[in-house]
């Protein structure tokens, strides 16, 4: 046997892998599918830890999340842990080192973009991949070369405290999102490119009561046609190279022991040639939290033949408790080294045994300014307007203005979980002796942290790291003078006259503009969402209510701005507010963006990417409800509407969004067949019949019907971003194909069938509009995932 074969870099990467493989024992096989903390291999300071003889004896695959606040240091610590592996270890094989990257890398000294909610409030596919094309230069700078990120799950339920790391309600922008983002850090070859990783694999966010980590109750068709959706579009239209597996379980068993769902479905059924990424912990839910397993080997035993190809972020059934389960014959070998052969394929189609060291020279200003004009655009195509009664735009420099509440001159509420910001004041709280229960944290964190984070407030960190400025600072730039008070805190009155301050405040100007809404944190400090901080009532906390109740008896004029991450009720108070904005945790630039909208240096351009209820009761109120389900119902014989107190249909829809003029659809075309195996063309004109230029984002939507199968009352089925001067028109031309209109049907094979189909282009999901009826013919065809299409494209013509 050649035992330098799997260096000749000539060959093809599953024969390199296989063999490696070859060579390899079985207790360095069951390490190389586990990680580690950096700091049981290097220290900042070039030392040693003591760990590190161990850690290198069994040999491990992965390194796990970790973040400093300079490149520098980060390609120095990943340059000396991987020569570490390198040279100390008996097979030389490098680790694959991965961080988050949600909407920006998860290291210091680098760009922060919006949260993924704020993204998706943009409608921007291109941008979202222009994002993660420079964060994945950023991370292969420093050598990092997998992302635990994009979050490609399906959000209906807003209790759920993790919704604004989610594309939002729909799973078409779902999923032209998640294969933007994918596209954009994977690059057209690996080599030069990142690992993403599509999360969480699946119905994670469907959770029983809204609470994280519970239960997912679908069935296998709504399973694959909704929830994997967006997963299986970025499989077959980008290469997706790896997939976390969901904490939840599905149909009863944990998902990461789930063969049907690991394999079958995730491998069989779409596709993906990837490895599985573990969640962190996940080995040890199984055992801890849903008594699935009784050892940490037993739980190996049933991730290793479900598919889980590793464990993160440290060793716990994996490594090992998994040799014992196979030499015991509890456990397959062959499972073993099928997850083993994906790792290490991956690796050498990422070029690392070519070369495991980062960029050698940073610099650091040019570094730190990648990103900054894409952030500050994402920002500002991410605001939405909902209501305008004609106070906006206000007049540049002639009005004195109020700014109230508890985000009226808050930096740090724009930076969400899994931005840097919050990822270093939640380890910083650790290090100080805070309560640290965030999943997967190691203890040996905290002296690390002391090593390599400065004491530096969070607050003084985005200010002078990113430039970030408040929403008072922003509207100072516009206003002719300016009235700063908080009122409220985020959840609570505060203390003395703060709430008279604020009256006082309003009082004493033209015009309010009341920042309420809310901060998403990492287990620590005042928040209304995040991970596990999940919300029974979604409604905008009492104290904000009680604030915007003491503004509105003032009869000033008041602007809403609402800084959400997912949808809040509002209260009547609100809802009858001169106007209404909406925004999402849009990091360094989000405040800015918005003043620049309230005075109409920009006009609105964002449209929302989740419905908005008008009581927590009605969830779900998701737009592609199926038909004859939820507000989707027809209403019984004299009964004037589905619920005795109230409407059941969402206060804001899915798609909606203001804009400074307004716009005209007609002359909707489409013909009257389409083969089952053809594509057709659906075309409409759009105008801007307002008296100024504007944004719009046109929304294709279609209702098919099948056979024994309820199927969603409207699908979105594709969008586009169009520009348009005062009483300028443009011919869109959607082009449709068949093979979109796929779906499980009654016997459970996944179809597309004959039949009635309607189509019509729309400003929103509420939209009523004109409708096309075309006739699918032919006889039902079966189709493959390789076969599907997953959008349709769009052409604009003059």
């Amino acid at each position: 046997m050649n035992s330098s074969r799997h260096l000749d870099s000539a060959l093809a990467p599953e024969t390199r892998a296989r063999a490696l493989l070859e060579q390899m024992t079985l207790r360095e096989k069951a390490h190389q599918l586990t990680s580690v903390p950096v700091w049981w291999l290097v220290k900042p300071d070039g030392s040693t830890p003591l760990e590190q003889a161990d850690t290198l004896a069994k040999g491990p695959g992965h390194i796990a999340n970790f973040g400093v606040d300079s490149p520098t240091t980060m390609a120095d610590v990943i340059g000396r842990l991987q020569r570490t592996v390198v040279e100390g270890t008996r097979l030389g094989i490098p680790m694959l080192v991965h961080t988050e990257a949600l909407n920006g890398f998860l290291a210091g000294g680098h760009m922060v973009f919006p949260t993924p909610t704020g993204l998706a409030a943009t409608w921007s596919p291109e941008l979202v991949r222009e994002m993660a094309e420079t964060i994945r230069g950023q991370m292969k700078r420093v050598g990092v070369r997998q992302a635990l990120s994009p979050n490609m799950d399906i959000a209906l339920d807003p209790r759920w405290g993790r919704m604004h790391e989610t594309y939002g309600e729909d799973p078409y922008l779902a999923a032209a999102l998640s294969v933007a983002f994918t596209r954009g850090m994977q690059g057209a070859d690996l080599r030069e490119g990142v690992l993403a990783t599509a999360k969480h694999f699946v119905g994670y966010s469907m959770p029983e009561g809204g609470v994280n980590l519970s239960a997912y109750e679908g069935g296998r068709r709504r399973t694959r046609d909704l929830f994997a959706f967006p997963v299986e579009a970025a499989i077959q239209e980008a290469g997706l190279g790896s997939v976390m597996n969901a904490y939840s379980d599905v149909d009863g068993v944990p998902t990461a022991a789930s063969r049907e769902t690991l394999t079958e479905l995730l491998r069989d059924t779409l596709g993906f040639r990837g490895f599985v990424s573990s969640d962190y912990m996940t080995l040890e839910h199984i055992v801890t939290r849903q008594h699935a397993a009784k050892t940490p080997g037993e739980a190996a035993a049933l991730t290793i033949r479900a598919g889980l190809d590793t464990e993160f972020p440290t060793p716990f059934g994996y490594g090992d408790p998994l040799v014992s389960e196979v030499e015991a014959g509890r456990a397959d070998i062959a499972d073993v080294d099928t997850a083993v052969h994906r790792v290490l394929e991956m690796k050498f189609r990422l070029g690392l045994f070519e070369q495991p060291y980062p960029t050698e020279h940073i610099d650091l200003p040019r570094v730190a300014a990648e990103g900054r004009e894409l952030s500050e655009e994402l920002a500002r195509r991410s605001v939405v307007l909902l209501q305008n009664d004609g106070i906006l735009p206000l007049t540049p420099g002639t009005q004195s203005v109020a700014v109230i509440g508890p985000h009226a001159d808050s930096v740090t509420y724009q930076f969400a979980t899994y931005s840097y910001p919050a990822f270093r004041e939640m380890t910083q709280h650790m290090t100080s002796g805070g309560m640290g229960n965030m999943v997967g944290i190691d203890p040996g964190m905290a002296a690390w942290n002391t090593q390599v984070f400065t004491a530096t407030p969070v607050d003084q960190y985005v200010r002078e790291e990113l430039g970030a400025r408040s929403l008072a600072d922003a509207v100072a730039d516009h206003a002719r003078d300016v009235q700063l008070a908080p009122g409220s805190s985020l959840t609570r009155a505060l203390p003395g006259a703060a709430l008279a301050e604020a009256v006082a405040a309003a009082e004493a100007s033209d015009v309010v503009i009341l920042a309420l809404g809310g901060a998403s944190l990492w287990f620590n400090g005042e928040r209304t969402e995040g991970e596990a901080s999940d919300s029974a009532d979604i409604a905008l906390p009492a104290a904000q209510a009680e604030l915007a109740e003491a503004i509105a008896a003032t009869g000033k004029p008041v602007i809403a701005v609402l800084v959400q991450g997912r949808p809040y009720t509002l209260p009547e108070v609100v809802q009858e507010m001169s106007a209404i904005v909406v925004t999402s945790y849009n990091g360094p630039f989000g405040p800015l963006a918005v003043a620049d909208v309230l005075f109409g240096e920009r006009a609105p351009e964002g449209r929302l990417p989740y419905s908005i209820p008008r009581h927590t009761g009605q969830i779900p109120v998701y737009h592609h409800q199926r038909a004859g389900t939820g507000y989707r119902n027809p209403l019984p014989p004299d009964v004037a509407e589905l619920y005795l107190d109230m409407p059941a249909t969402p206060l804001y829809t899915f798609g909606y969004g203001l804009t400074y003029t307004t716009f005209s659809m007609s002359d909707l075309s489409a013909p009257s067949e389409l083969a089952i195996d053809g594509a057709m063309e659906v075309s409409a004109t759009v105008t801007n019949t307002g008296a100024r230029a504007g944004v719009l984002v046109p929304q294709l939507y279609l209702r098919a019907e099948a056979v024994g199968v309820t199927r969603p009352a409207q699908q979105l089925a594709g969008f586009t971003r169009l520009e348009l001067a005062p009483g300028e028109h443009a011919r869109l031309v959607f082009t449709v194909s068949a093979a979109q209109l796929g779906y499980t049907d009654l016997a459970g094979d996944f179809v597309v069938d004959p039949g009635r189909l309607e189509l019509w282009v729309a400003q929103d999901a509420a939209d009523e509009t004109d409708r096309v009826e075309v006739q699918v013919v032919g006889t039902k065809r079966p189709l493959a995932s390789a076969e599907r299409a997953f959008f349709s494209t769009v052409d604009v013509q003059a």
